[in-house]
Order: structure tokens, then C-alpha cells, then sequence
């Protein structure tokens, strides 16, 4: 078990250097152009795994397990393909900036911002919850996704509200 943690520790510290290398990079791949639909794609993936885990949610309050665990699982495989989407994108794309002004600038950057710091938060808590149901330790899973749960659904929604916000600039 704590070398299981360990591992979940050491993997989570790692997808967010490779993640917070993406941006250091200034010579972008050319992997073509369906790149740019990316994050499109990405904002599907967040929009599903946002109505997902409001289900899983739902079943599980039902005591719907089989149901509960479909869920969880498709969530947590969408964002598994987010995270690779996600990648892909920022190494071969340049960043798009936000163009507006004023107020709405302020809010997109309040969401971008608070997106950012709860997906770093939360990657632990989700490896974890995922490790303890597999692993059938139903107290440790209930007390990790208090946390979890909350921030994965604001990670998720507040992507697509970012999505939808700098849409209109992307190239």
C-alpha cells in the first residue's frame, strides 16, 4: 500500500513537471494541423467528464454501485485522454492570449487561474480514489473524494467556461 502511494506521489509530481515544461517550450513540433482541434476536443472531454461525475455522484447516493464505478471510470479515462490531448496541443501550438478587456478579462483570468492551481491539486486526490476503490478500500476512497470530488468537478467545469471564454481567439 504505501509503496502504491508512493508511486501515486511520484507520478502526480511528473505529469506536473512534464506539464509545466510545456511552456517553457519556444520550438513548437509540427504534428500537423488537426492539432488545432484539440482543444475543442479537449472541452468535450471536460464538458463529459463534468456530467460524469455528477452522475456517479447520483448513483452512488442510490447506492447504484456498478453504475457509480462506469462513471468514474469513464471519467477518469476522459481525462486521461484530456491530459494527452492536452500535451499534444502545447507542443505543437503556440499559446493563445485572451483579447478582451475589462472586466471579462479579470474573470477569464480568476477562472483560468483557479482551473489551473485545482487541476495541480487534484490529480493526487484522483489517482487515489481511483487506487482505493480498486483496491476495494471503500473508508480511504470515501475520505479522499471529500476532496477530490469538489475539486475535479470545478477543474472540469471551469475548463470548459475557459474553453468557451478564448475560443474566439484561437488562430
Amino acid at each position: 500500500m504505501l509503496k502504491s502511494i508512493k508511486f501515486i506521489n511520484i507520478l502526480s509530481i511528473i505529469i506536473l513537471v512534464v506539464v509545466g515544461l510545456l511552456f517553457g517550450i519556444r520550438q513548437k513540433l509540427d504534428l500537423g494541423a488537426w492539432t488545432k482541434l484539440l482543444p475543442h476536443i479537449n472541452a468535450c472531454f471536460n464538458t463529459a467528464t463534468a456530467i460524469l461525475l455528477i452522475l456517479g455522484l447520483v448513483f452512488i447516493k442510490r447506492k447504484e454501485i456498478t453504475a457509480h464505478r462506469w462513471c468514474m471510470t469513464a471519467s477518469f479515462v476522459l481525462g486521461g485522454f484530456f491530459l494527452v490531448g492536452y500535451v499534444l496541443y502545447h507542443i505543437s501550438n503556440v499559446a493563445t492570449h485572451f483579447g478582451a478587456e475589462g472586466a471579462i478579462k479579470f474573470f477569464y483570468y480568476f477562472i483560468l487561474i483557479t482551473h489551473i492551481l485545482c487541476s495541480l491539486a487534484v490529480l493526487p486526490f484522483v489517482l487515489r480514489a481511483m487506487f482505493f476503490a480498486l483496491n476495494q478500500d471503500f473508508e480511504a476512497h470515501k475520505k479522499t473524494v471529500k476532496y477530490a470530488f469538489p475539486l475535479w468537478l470545478y477543474v472540469s467545469v471551469t475548463g470548459v467556461i475557459a474553453y468557451f471564454m478564448i475560443s474566439p481567439y484561437y488562430n
